[in-house]
């Protein structure tokens, strides 16, 4: 067998052309311009969670996750989404539990928050329509669902602890890693 031992240069060159081509691929990826999100695409993922999910009216629909009946509103008029599910009716919170979740809202809820409309305290995921991205959508759905079900003990949406806050919450990850997981296979 004979072995060749490729000239210095020729390695240099050929580092130099692989470098090129990385950097100008990143270049391309960077400027390439991602998909807008749209109510077709939000409708794609909205059945990969809930293949029995139902369209209420136009731009809005109800899904179950773990149990819970989520509502999504899409508003591609003003660029907006939300994820929306009944907590408690409002009147049967304390001063102390509103303290509560306004603390929960700095530090454990994250990206989903609790909010209070129409006399009912609500588990709310909102964001601009057209830069959501489907890991986003996502883990807004398992937030959302995470944060009814930790309602009244740790309030937690299962994303991560923000710290300085006050809440302790424990980990309640699964849900969001198994939505994660539906959106990887469509």
């Amino acid at each position: 067998m004979i072995r060749t031992v490729a000239a210095p240069w020729r390695t240099v060159i050929v580092t130099a052309a692989l470098l090129a081509l990385g950097a100008l691929v990143a270049e391309t990826r960077a400027e390439a311009p991602r998909e807008r999100m749209t109510v077709e695409r939000l409708n794609t993922l909205i059945l990969a969670v809930d293949e029995n999910a139902t369209k209420l009216r136009e731009h809005q629909w109800v899904l179950t996750v773990s149990d819970l009946a989520l509502v999504v509103i899409a508003d591609p008029a003003n660029d907006r989404m939300r994820i929306l599910s009944h907590v408690v009716s409002a009147d049967q919170a304390s001063p102390e539990l509103l303290i509560r979740i306004m603390q929960a809202n700095f530090d454990t809820a994250l990206d989903a928050r609790y909010a209070i409309a129409q006399g009912v305290i609500w588990s709310a995921y909102i964001h601009p329509l057209g830069s959501l991205e489907d890991d986003q959508f996502l883990s807004g759905v398992g937030q959302t669902a995470n944060l009814v079900r930790t309602f009244g003990e740790t309030f937690y949406s299962g994303a991560m602890t923000f710290r300085g806050g006050d809440s302790q919450g424990l980990i309640e990850r699964q849900l969001i890693e198994e939505l994660l997981l539906k959106g990887e296979r469509i």
